[in-house]
């Protein structure tokens, strides 16, 4: 991919920009592109590697939000659990709560 192409917001920007209706994406060209186009561009890009078999059909953008520090009682199995996934395991059990939320949102229509 052309590195003028590149151009990187924050995520308060573009929360700014689609309120606007400003996406900036050029979908006439990307429209335009072909399957080989696509498979080509990301292919040389040295951004996509070790990327290029994930499927992300399902993807969602997902801002980063404002934390709260609480204090509450796990069970001791799940606690081991999660810090046995490593450095990061507070994040990781937030995902699943955060899943379980969007899950129940979707049950209540």
């Amino acid at each position: 991919m052309s590195e003028e192409r590149i151009v990187r917001y924050s995520p308060d920007e573009i929360r700014k920009k689609i309120a606007k209706g400003e996406d900036g994406t050029d979908w006439a060209r990307v429209d335009a592109m072909t399957d080989e186009d696509i498979e080509r561009a990301t292919r040389d890009d040295p951004d996509w590697a070790g990327f290029e078999d994930i499927d992300w059909s399902k993807a969602e953008v997902v801002f980063p939000t404002a934390k709260q520090s609480i204090s509450i009682r796990v069970d001791q199995d799940v606690v081991d659990f999660f810090k046995s996934t490593g450095k990061g395991y507070q994040t990781r059990m937030n995902a699943v709560l955060r899943h379980y939320v969007h899950e129940q949102k979707k049950r209540q229509g």
